[in-house]
């Protein structure tokens, strides 16, 4: 039981310090219809899904895998996705306030965004690593199971937030793709950032 409780806190902990995280779903989230809630689930889960692949390979091939290339290839390509989704949300918000063009669903978008973060960065594998620790593989995978749920509940959590913020903001078109102009403009800055630091 400890090593899931440890988890969770781990999971919660890692998508709250991680602005990239952040960055990545808020344009997401402010940009939905409804069910804001589901942008983050979906994140959360395609985050786990990429943390269990990386953990796995750890647990499987400790000292055979090159994981400081693989992390750094993916550093990039989480740094190259925030600016992507910061310019589409750019594009997105200039359409909303000249057009008030609707919402849309970016299921398979938060899903692919969760999923190339959990394979990226060493942040993750800080938190992966207890799972190392444990003396019993049953124990490492409760850690593991934990962390993913943690991650999960944490940035549904957030899109949630987010969500309700931006359907406040939607009775003022004006407010509402100003508040997308500033979250897309974030997830741009941090990708940019991203990039540069790595």
């Amino acid at each position: 039981m400890f090593a899931f409780l440890a988890g969770i806190a781990a999971g919660l902990l890692h998508v709250f310090s991680g602005p990239d995280h952040l960055a990545a779903v808020a344009p997401l989230a402010s940009d939905r219809g409804r069910g804001h809630w589901l942008t983050g689930l979906q994140w959360g889960l395609g985050h786990t899904l990429g943390v269990v692949l990386i953990a796995t390979l750890l647990l499987l091939f400790k000292e055979r895998l090159p994981l400081d290339a693989i992390s750094a290839h993916s550093e990039r390509m989480v740094g190259v996705s925030l600016i992507l989704l910061g310019s589409w949300g750019l594009h997105r918000a200039w359409r909303l306030s000249s057009s008030g063009a609707g919402v849309h669903s970016h299921a398979g978008t938060s899903f692919s965004m969760g999923t190339i973060h959990g394979l990226a960065g060493s942040s993750h594998l800080l938190g992966v690593l207890p799972a190392l620790a444990f003396p019993s593989r049953p124990s490492a995978i409760l850690y593991l199971a934990g962390f993913g749920l943690g991650a999960i509940a944490g940035m549904t959590a957030f899109s949630t937030a987010v969500g309700m913020l931006s359907s406040k903001l939607k009775r003022h078109s004006r407010s509402h793709s100003g508040f997308l102009y500033a979250s897309s403009a974030v997830a741009l800055v941090v990708g940019g950032v991203w990039l540069v630091g790595r």
